[in-house]
């Protein structure tokens, strides 16, 4: 027998089979096999969030209230799957993000010649001995107690001395936090296109599209430094097109909550105890943290984004960013997706009797501690929706995403409905206003339903105004195998 015609064949089938296999990279194999995508990533819960399923529901009042001249518009809306915190951002976990602010700035002046001069605070080479730019060594603990005349300089930095009691303090001034965003929804709409062919609609009917002249396409971009006297700068800059760079923002804001917001909200009060130890003090750790505005806001979820995708670097696993819910997540979220449900509990009334409430709001007239409550009480004093968050209804009043128009949801899609302006920094201030769902603890009843709407400016930080984040999710868990 010919050992080399049965050998022959046989390498030729085993070759036929692993290209089938491979059918698509390869070409060979007769078959539409999709390409290779990798193992699906079955997303658990986020901690402390709540899945809140797809649904469709009718946005904005079901009845026009007479008493208040309201008539905001209704429409019907689909929204899609995404996390929603449980209850607001507290203050214990606002700290977290102030103090991660504070030790960034440390950990650079101990690498700054001004104060410590020590680059052992930072990494300039990657695992190779090669040279990168140089970024923080987290992993290197700042020297608190037993440290240099150069480093206690450093870390006194960022503290001031109360003239009067003589103590330490965070100097809030300096807690500024710098990002980058991407504008995607620019860079996707055509006229902004880098090939100016691109811009065109229908090119097929034109006669001759390679004389087709289209103008330049001039961009406004943010951009944000910190000048010579220390204060932060943020410009709108203009330019024309050149490449995907020009749809990249960067953004500076100080993130520390306004606590001065307690006295200017309120003429004639004595609420200084609380601008003094609402954020600060132990006792008010679990209570909801106001006095943010919706800069800031934003950049707490720009923050929590980078702060997951570090720890989840190592893995290569994708997640979707955390952001402010629109007005129309966060109204379905409210109302369990039920159009019925004008409160988080359903219809009826914020009042079982004298001496129970539903939830921490002005039951009348200067009576806010009628619900045993003065100012915003502690996350998850009352019971959460039929999905589980808490505080749906007033106790804070809660940023949205969404950029406030007297149309509402008139202007906006039916699926997922959005309206975004990002507003310029030489945009008139009435451009800069967005949407505040939930009423809060010194609002009455009418004003905590789930179907009604207030507005803010966005840089304005209120002693009655907190905010949640969400988190949209990717693909549908309930219909895997």
């Amino acid at each position: 027998m010919n050992v080399k015609k049965i050998i022959i064949p046989v390498l030729l089938l085993l070759a036929l089979f692993s290209c089938g296999r491979s059918g698509v990279s390869r070409g060979i194999g007769g078959e539409l096999t999709g390409v290779p995508v990798g193992k699906y990533w079955n997303e658990a819960t986020p901690y402390n969030m709540v899945l809140v399923t797809r649904s469709a529901y009718v946005m904005g009042p079901g009845e026009i209230d007479s008493l208040w001249g309201i008539t905001i518009p209704t429409r019907g809306v689909s929204v899609d799957n995404f996390w929603m915190d449980e209850t607001e951002i507290t203050n214990s976990q606002y700290k977290q993000f102030v103090y991660w602010v504070r030790d960034s700035i440390i950990r650079e002046r101990l690498a700054d010649p001004a104060y410590a001069g020590d680059e052992f605070y930072k990494i300039t080479e990657d695992e190779f001995g090669d040279p990168i730019t140089p970024r923080l060594d987290w992993s290197i603990p700042i020297p608190w107690t037993r440290n240099t005349e150069e480093e206690e300089a450093a870390i006194n930095s960022v503290y001031v001395i109360h003239p009067i009691t003589g103590q330490k303090m965070l100097d809030a001034s300096q807690m500024n936090f710098k990002y980058e965003w991407f504008d995607e929804t620019e860079a996707a709409k055509r006229h902004n296109r880098l090939n100016p062919k691109d811009r065109i609609l229908n090119t097929d009917y034109l006669i001759n599209s390679d004389e087709v002249i289209v103008e330049e396409i001039i961009i406004s971009k943010d951009t944000a430094y910190i000048n010579d006297d220390g204060k932060i700068v943020n410009e709108t800059i203009t330019r024309p097109l050149t490449s995907l760079y020009d749809f990249v923002h960067t953004k500076i804001v100080n993130v520390y909550p306004d606590t001065t917001s307690w006295i200017n909200d309120f003429e004639f009060s004595y609420n200084e105890p609380y601008m003094r130890n609402y954020f600060s003090h132990p006792s008010y750790a679990h209570h909801p943290v106001v006095g943010v505005s919706w800069e800031a806001a934003t950049a707490f979820c720009e923050w929590r984004t980078m702060y997951l995708r570090k720890s989840l670097q190592r893995n290569n696993v994708k997640i979707e960013k955390y952001r402010l819910p629109t007005e129309a997540e966060w109204e379905m979220a409210a109302r369990s997706g039920k159009t019925d449900n004008i409160y988080p509990w359903g219809a009826g009334s914020a009042e079982i009797d004298d001496e129970c409430f539903m939830a921490n709001f002005k039951p009348g007239e200067g009576a806010y501690a009628a619900d045993k409550n003065l100012i915003p009480a502690k996350v998850r004093s009352y019971q959460p929706n039929s999905i589980g968050l808490y505080d749906m209804a007033g106790n804070v009043a809660e940023w949205t995403s969404t950029a406030y128009t007297e149309s509402g949801n008139k202007v906006m899609s039916d699926v997922n409905p959005e309206y975004k302006y990002n507003a310029a920094i030489e945009d008139p201030y009435a451009m800069k206003k967005k949407v505040v769902k939930g009423g809060s603890w010194k609002d009455v009843s009418t004003f905590i339903r789930s179907d009604m709407r207030d507005m803010e400016f966005q840089n304005r930080g209120r002693s009655y105004i907190g905010f949640r984040c969400v988190r949209t999710q990717l693909g549908d868990n309930s219909s895997r195998r």
